[in-house]
């Protein structure tokens, strides 16, 4: 069966893009290949009569439908999985996969999650703290010359896309937790690891950066993410009531299990 519909579940996020004709063109290689949703966040100028120049009529849809944001976190808290796209490599960059490999791991989640590919402004991309929020990252292979057009990249990846469309389904999956759930996660988890001194508070996101890059391998479905919060409201429960049982001289019973409040 036909992946095609599930391409609507798929949403182009250009990040502070400089150029309306540049909006313009994306849309237009966004309708080519069947996609529609078309997301901007802090567009430097979003001119819609120069936008729409490049669209031509027919993606004007995808322009009239556009959604705009003031920053990208929140312009991707629905989305349960999220491909940004990068040129630079380097060690600090965790798996780099090709528009090929993207678009065959996005396929199968989009047929109960939403998902979405970034793309960072056209004269640096996106940031390393740009980067970490997203569940992988994608590269367009060039010989020597890195630097894409930015209606160009979106064109190769939105074609991928279309393509691993057309083929049989493969795999299920089930709801993912969105990013806005994950970040709620990552910021209690923080919180709870600082607390019990696992991490050091001076620099937190550091030793934070390696647990996204293990929880994005997965990636983590709604159920796991209530889990691993509701195991950190309990490391901070338990080490608030070390710390007052100190204080008054009682020792700490470790077999004590829930919060009595919860039994």
């Amino acid at each position: 069966m036909s992946e095609t519909s599930h391409l609507g579940n798929i949403s182009i996020v250009l990040n502070r893009p400089r150029y309306p004709e540049n909006i313009g063109a994306a849309a237009r290689a966004m309708c080519n290949m069947g996609l529609g949703n078309l997301v901007l966040v802090c567009p430097e100028n979003f001119d819609r009569p120069r936008t729409l120049t490049l669209a031509t009529h027919a993606a004007a849809g995808v322009i009239h439908e556009v959604q705009v944001f003031n920053d990208l976190q929140s312009a991707l808290a629905v989305f349960g999985y999220v491909a940004g796209t990068t040129a630079r490599l380097g060690s600090r960059r965790r798996v780099i996969v090709s528009p090929e490999k993207m678009a065959a791991q996005i396929m199968p989640v989009c047929q109960n999650n939403r998902a979405a590919v970034i793309f960072g402004p056209e004269d640096r991309g996106l940031t390393n703290e740009e980067l970490r929020l997203c569940h992988g990252l994608v590269n367009i292979p060039t010989a020597g010359f890195s630097s894409l057009n930015l209606a160009h990249s979106v064109m190769v990846v939105c074609y991928e896309l279309f393509k691993a469309s057309l083929a049989p389904a493969k795999n299920f999956s089930p709801r993912l937790a969105t990013r806005h759930e994950l970040d709620a996660m990552y910021d209690q988890l923080k919180d709870s690891l600082v607390r019990i001194n696992f991490i050091q508070p001076d620099n937190p996101d550091h030793w934070m950066d390696r647990f996204r890059r293990f929880f994005s391998r997965l990636p983590l479905r709604a159920a796991e993410v209530t889990i691993i919060r509701g195991i950190c409201r309990q490391i901070n429960w338990y080490a608030a009531k070390c710390y007052k049982d100190g204080k008054s001289g009682r020792k700490p019973d470790p077999a004590l299990g829930l919060d009595p409040d919860d039994q």
